[in-house]
């Protein structure tokens, strides 16, 4: 069975581009979109069917694509539109902003910590010692957050 008879014709077209390329960085640019191309490919969704459909097992199907099975099933599990409305939702979620605000004052104490060369228990000590200034920042929806201010001193 040659490459051509299961994967989508981008797949194909990039598999037999890949060995034309001759600059490293070229090859490596290369070797990532067929990744993403392949990821993307149907043809994964078929072997995976194929192989249930002959008896495997989601334990099987998830050794063979090195992952768990909790992963196998969601990635792979039902039909095509509970699929991609499982992999939009997912994108989704990935695409939300942090619900940490960025424009609080002064730093985190992880930050304050990794400035300083510090550990975050340090920081909390030089705070209680007077030699760091920190206060906590409440928010309107009740969230607090302990910011430090390197270099003043209380």
């Amino acid at each position: 069975m040659a490459v051509e008879d299961y994967l989508s014709s981008e797949s194909a077209a990039l598999v037999g581009e890949l060995g034309a390329l001759r600059d490293p960085l070229d090859r490596l640019r290369g070797i990532r979109s067929l990744i993403a191309a392949l990821e993307a490919d149907a043809a994964s969704l078929t072997a995976v069917r194929a192989a249930l459909d002959g008896g495997a097992t989601w334990d099987h199907v998830a050794s063979a694509a090195n992952l768990s099975a909790t992963a196998a099933k969601w990635r792979w599990q039902g039909s095509d539109a509970e699929i991609a409305a499982r992999l939009d939702a997912g994108r989704k979620r990935a695409a939300r902003p942090s619900s940490k605000p960025t424009d609080l004052p002064g730093l985190s104490v992880a930050e304050a910590a990794k400035q300083l060369g510090v550990s975050v228990q340090a920081v909390y000590l030089r705070v209680s010692r007077g030699t760091l200034r920190a206060e906590t920042v409440t928010l309107d929806d009740g969230r607090s957050f302990k910011r430090v201010f390197v270099g003043e001193a209380e």
